[in-house]
């Protein structure tokens, strides 16, 4: 069916639904380059008019992706829980938002939320956050409370993680150690300490996840640690024993999209029930690490949706969501700016992407974080992400990255710091996750109050980190 909505004598007709969607969607450069963003903000302003009265059962009906073609749409569908989205199956779009921020006020809120979540659909989420401000996105994610755990627990109140990402551009176990101190020290790690691969070899990842291993052993840190690479080298890895920890994989929001990335459901279910069965965790078992990004599935070609017709890059994104909600993962992070200006164009359009992507996960029941990160060629510079990080903190993200200067020599683009992380837990106070702040006080490298306390190197234990393995 079509839409119309009239402003100012105007009327504007959207073709179905994934039209009003994508015409609805606050302006971004990857809508722009799939033919699907509104033409003018007229345009923008009527589509989100009428979207604000669409009743949510509609998303239900009307799927935006096929469901005879789509298995991330059957899996919407199938798993879509009846019984919890009767509270909120009265209300239209515009009414969710609504209850959303009457929600945040209350008491209660995170309960009231993390009942309603099953019962909502990725698109019902997406939605909502297209008519909302940066400040109703940040205030409902404040609202819902999170949490994951492996050897640490991530997404608690009050606490803010980070992933130390030690890159090498030739994977050498000394730059890697160098950076991983340089972490440590800074009070890094405590959601994951994180290796993307120069190769992904079989041989490099395992002797990457020894060394991650024997670091974590030889100073007792309460820490994951993972090797990003292919989820099917990692299945490899855990059949000849190598000791992994967490399984990582990217992940899109549809069928066409994962299939671009090697995966399908069954695959990632079976990565994750063979590492749990490894019962390495030590307070959880939450080991699955899933990263997505707005605009993967137009640059696989793979964003079309019901009717032929393109979907945008940030509902795609959510339905990504439901991807990671069936595997129970620990952390799961959009590389917000990571893709490039082709598809989020500047420092304002990746701010808001970061706080669409956050809400949306959150709201759908993930520990969420954020790479908060742009390419060097993209309109935004690291004030945007110092602004990024800081709203992101008040939203209550479960976790930040974090590499040595806020520049990754081995992936080309700019993230953040470990003094950035110092920062946003400084001026928040916000605190590393307790087990790993636990480990911290027991080296003498937070206060009372968890804030990180300089380290004489030359008589702490990590001092050996600085020696080759």
């Amino acid at each position: 069916m079509s839409y119309t909505q009239t402003i100012s004598g105007t009327t504007y007709t959207f073709d179905g639904l994934v039209d009003l969607m994508a015409k609805a969607t606050p302006r971004r450069s990857g809508d722009e380059l799939a033919g699907c963003a509104a033409e003018s903000d007229a345009e923008r302003a009527a589509a989100a008019w009428q979207l604000a009265d669409l009743p949510l059962t509609t998303f239900l009906d009307d799927p935006v992706v096929p469901y005879e073609t789509d298995e991330v749409t059957r899996l919407i569908i199938d798993t879509h829980d009846r019984r919890a989205f009767q509270a909120v199956a009265h209300l239209t779009v515009g009414g969710l938002r609504d209850w959303f921020l009457e929600t945040a006020v209350r008491k209660d809120s995170a309960a009231r939320i993390a009942r309603v979540a099953p019962g909502l659909t990725p698109e019902m989420v997406a939605a909502v956050s297209k008519i909302m401000r940066n400040q109703d996105l940040i205030l409902a994610a404040s609202a819902a409370t999170v949490s994951a755990a492996f050897r640490t627990t991530v997404g608690l109140p009050g606490r803010i993680s980070t992933r130390l990402q030690p890159n090498h551009p030739t994977d050498d176990p000394r730059g890697i150690a160098a950076a991983t101190l340089d972490g440590l020290l800074m009070g890094c790690g405590d959601a994951v300490i994180g290796i993307n691969p120069a190769t992904d070899s079989p041989h490099a990842t395992s002797d990457l996840l020894h060394l991650l291993d024997d670091i974590r052993q030889r100073f007792e840190i309460p820490m994951q640690s993972c090797v990003l690479s292919h989820v099917t080298t990692t299945i490899e890895m855990i059949d000849q024993g190598v000791p992994v920890d967490l399984v990582f994989q990217s992940i899109a929001g549809t069928e066409k999209a994962n299939s671009s990335f090697g995966i399908d459901i069954s695959i990632l279910r079976e990565a994750n029930e063979a590492a749990r069965s490894l019962h390495r965790g030590t307070v959880g078992d939450n080991l699955m690490y899933l990263e997505t990004g707005q605009g993967s599935a137009l640059s696989a070609n793979a964003h079309l949706g019901t009717g032929g017709k393109p979907v945008d890059q940030q509902t795609l994104e959510a339905r990504a969501y439901a991807v990671a909600r069936v595997l129970e993962p620990l952390l799961v992070n959009t590389v917000v700016g990571f893709i490039g200006p082709e598809y989020l164009y500047d420092g304002k359009q990746i701010i808001r992407a970061g706080l669409e992507d956050h809400f949306c996960g959150k709201i759908l029941g993930l520990p969420m974080g954020v790479d908060v990160c742009y390419t060097n060629h993209a309109e935004a510079d690291q004030d945007d992400m110092d602004t990024l990080l800081t709203l992101l903190g008040v939203a209550g993200a479960a976790f930040v990255i974090a590499v040595p200067g806020a520049d990754d020599v081995m992936l080309g683009y700019q993230s953040l710091s470990f003094h950035d992380a110092l920062y946003v837990r400084r001026a928040l106070g916000l605190r590393p996750a307790p087990e790993f702040e636990t480990w911290l006080a027991g080296l003498g490298m937070v206060d009372p109050d968890g804030r990180i306390l300089p380290v004489d190197l030359d008589t702490s234990p990590l001092r050996s980190l600085t020696v080759a393995r």
